[in-house]
């Protein structure tokens, strides 16, 4: 289902491990996910559009992102050229292919800076998900970008009712639809013992924030942890494409 990566981080001792798996689901009949696991960058995107080529989309966008592993990566603005370059790119799909107008994708994932100390830079736009997890549990990094979202956060929905919400798939910011959108980022510091779970939302819909953490700490390797997690989805309903892409990071041997 996937296929694992290690490389050690320069100037530190500490080495990240990345894994990942990707699955149609139980009820569409294609995938329009897409993702990068690759040496210092990560990113899940959910392509949108259903037949107006979704995962056309999620393929470009994955494309204009691998500059962030191909390249140093010295902070944010940096992320931000390239989700810029995806969008634009898309943009330029729509407008040379006519079949496949209406089409875009959510991106979200992890990037490695270069530097004395490296950092990681987590992005957003969409509704995809990054996850960090160590010995105190799992919380979400990445901000939804959906109406459910905005409804919970104005204080006129509870949590607990998003799952049955009528507006749950509805998002509010993605890639392909207007000139000017920005990923959200987030700074932070590289430390040993941590997970990333790196998701589309087939996963999120599918099984509740606790269990994907359970299902992280009882794996014990990034491979193990996403096929679990991708199974997971499936015997919940698997009603949506899934893709995770698991990162750890680990002392140096």
């Amino acid at each position: 289902m996937g296929s694992a990566h290690s490389h050690s981080l320069h100037g530190t001792d500490l080495t990240v491990r990345s894994a990942h798996a990707s699955d149609v689901g139980r009820v569409r009949d294609h995938n329009e996910d897409d993702l990068l696991d690759a040496r210092g960058a990560w990113a899940v995107a959910d392509g949108l559009g259903g037949h107006a080529a979704g995962e056309v989309a999620s393929g470009i966008a994955v494309e204009a992102l691998r500059v962030l592993a191909d390249h140093d990566v010295a902070g944010p603005d940096d992320v931000v050229a390239a989700v810029a370059e995806a969008n634009r790119r898309i943009l330029a799909a729509q407008h040379a292919h006519r079949e496949q107008r209406g089409m875009g994708t959510t991106v979200t994932g992890l990037a490695l800076t270069v530097g004395p100390e490296p950092r990681w830079v987590v992005f957003n736009v969409g509704d995809s998900r990054v996850y960090r997890l160590d010995a105190g549990g799992i919380e979400q990094l990445t901000r939804d970008h959906s109406e459910v979202r905005e409804l919970v956060d104005a204080g006129l929905l509870d949590p607990a009712d998003v799952p049955f919400h009528p507006m749950r798939h509805v998002i509010t910011r993605s890639l392909g639809v207007s000139r000017d959108v920005v990923p959200d980022t987030w700074v932070r510091p590289v430390q040993a013992g941590e997970w990333f779970v790196v998701c589309s939302d087939g996963l999120t819909n599918e099984v509740p924030d606790d269990e994907i953490g359970r299902l992280v700490a009882d794996a014990g390797d990034p491979q193990a942890a996403a096929d679990a997690l991708v199974a997971a989805a499936l015997e919940a309903g698997g009603r949506d494409n899934v893709t995770v892409v698991v990162v750890a990071v680990d002392p140096a041997p």
